[in-house]
């Protein structure tokens, strides 16, 4: 049987106020377990929630950036549930009445096409604290730190149809929170995170299986791999005759397999009610027009410009449109070399990209700045270095710290481009390879790269590339 499989996304991203959603605890990471955890956020009686108006500016920015509806009217909720790190045995949300509603987003899949995700809801809530289990033999703390912080929770509709699918999705989520200053994206923090509800059907068939929801995953790669693994066990547990369990499942990333945590509640199961100690959100057009009006250029748009303005493929441009500080870098790299907007971009996405790798660096740290990688380019447009003898001068640039200039001085790596002095170092090599030249000239053209090769052996790799193709058809050619 031919199996489908139906993923929806729940990503939680930590909104980057300074205080909590209801209190005026900060929310810095990193302090010392409970020392940011003030009355409001430890649930003490008699104390008050009182609403950060950052976190509901964000989600709006949010909303308008997806064209979802903003709800002039939207209410706070209690969802009830005991656990240790939820020291009021509930947790504030908004369940009827999100703040924002019917929204979507275009992923750009590995074939070329694009696929609009639906967003069915984006919806205000504070976190939980956090259970704590290193350094406690026998016994577990309860760090609230992050209790009460601001997240907005971002639900897509059951449109991803593959574990690819969904981590390219939940890739233009993090880019976009990202382009609206709205989160910082720190997945390793806990800044960006996601639960997955995974099911699976036979093809063809319109009514969804049972789904299981795999909670807290925190990397991309645990996303495609924890999907992956829950499709193939669900099609097995199946076609063995057995049958899903609704169910929530945690991944085991050291065993690379989900395992089931809990029977999966449903929102009865929560009993939701207004928050009686929170008054409705209200906004009017005013404030969202002002919200509006402050949208920076998001990452669609800029790649659109970037295929229009540069001549670049969508891919590219949207590799350089990942974050708003490689597009800037990339478009300061053009602006000063004055064009060449493809050989630009290809050092940005290659030699540039490979070296951030390495040594595990963002682009605002790259050891090269933009002014530096457009003056090697700028070396390479005006044909005093090569592409080739560029990779040496940028690894000399990256471990210095000197200029592209400078280095092809020291080192003398200016091209040769004297036609005279190009045509005496295609004389010697025919001179020196009779045989070859004879072979060559019967009609054995693949021989063309040895003579290339010997040449730019002769010259030390400074021989102009177009040049030396140019003279020695003519001289092999006799």
């Amino acid at each position: 049987m031919e199996w489908e499989t139906v993923i929806g996304l729940e990503i939680h991203a930590q909104l980057a106020t300074r205080s909590k959603i209801f209190s005026g605890s900060a929310t810095a990471y990193g302090a010392e377990p409970n020392t940011q955890a003030n009355l409001v956020d430890l649930g003490y009686p008699g104390v008050l929630p009182v609403l950060n108006g950052a976190a509901v500016r964000m989600a709006v920015r949010f909303g308008l950036a997806i064209g979802a509806r903003i709800a002039p009217h939207s209410v706070f909720a209690r969802k009830n549930y005991f656990y240790p790190d939820l020291p009021k045995g509930y947790q504030i949300s908004q369940y009827e009445l999100p703040i924002v509603a019917e929204g979507s987003l275009d992923i750009l899949l590995d074939d070329g096409s694009r696929k609009r995700v639906g967003i069915t809801r984006a919806h205000l809530e504070e976190d939980a604290g956090k259970s704590m289990h290193e350094g406690l033999p026998g016994a577990s703390g309860i760090d609230l730190n992050r209790a009460g912080t601001p997240l907005i929770e971002i639900v897509s509709e059951p449109d991803l149809r593959s574990a690819k699918e969904a981590v390219a999705y939940m890739k233009k989520i993090h880019t976009l929170v990202r382009y609206l200053d709205i989160c910082d994206g720190n997945m390793q923090e806990g800044s960006f995170r996601c639960d997955a509800n995974v099911s699976v059907r036979p093809k063809g068939q319109e009514k969804f299986g049972t789904r299981a929801e795999i909670k807290n995953l925190n990397s991309f790669r645990f996303v495609e791999k924890a999907i992956n693994y829950e499709i193939e066990r669900q099609i097995e547990l199946i076609e063995s005759g057995g049958k899903v369990v609704q169910e929530t499942r945690l991944y085991d990333p050291d065993k690379g397999e989900t395992r089931s945590m809990r029977s999966k509640e449903e929102a009865n199961d929560y009993r939701y009610f207004p928050d009686p100690d929170l008054l409705p959100v209200v906004l009017d057009a005013a404030f969202i027009d002002g919200v509006r009006a402050s949208l920076p250029e998001l990452p669609d748009e800029k790649a659109a410009r970037f295929v229009r303005e540069y001549g670049l493929s969508e891919y590219d441009a949207g590799v350089l449109t990942a974050s708003r500080e490689l597009a800037a870098y990339y478009e300061a790299v053009v602006r000063q070399v004055g064009g060449e907007a493809k050989l630009c971009a290809n050092w940005v996405m290659g030699d540039l990209a490979a070296f951030l790798n390495k040594d595990g660096l963002e682009i605002t740290a790259s050891r090269v700045d933009a002014a530096g990688l457009a003056a090697l380019v700028g070396r390479i447009a005006d044909a005093t270095i090569s592409g080739k003898i560029a990779k040496d001068v940028f690894e000399a640039m990256w471990a210095s710290g000197e200029s592209a200039d400078a280095i092809i001085e020291q080192k003398g790596l200016r091209q040769i481009t004297d036609t005279g002095a190009i045509e005496k170092a295609i004389e010697e090599v025919m001179a020196r390879n009779p045989g070859q030249l004879a072979d060559y000239r019967s009609g054995k053209d693949k021989l063309f790269g040895f003579f290339v090769g010997q040449v730019m052996k002769a010259t030390g790799g400074k021989a102009n590339p177009a040049q030396l193709n140019e003279l020695l058809k003519k001289k092999l050619a006799g």
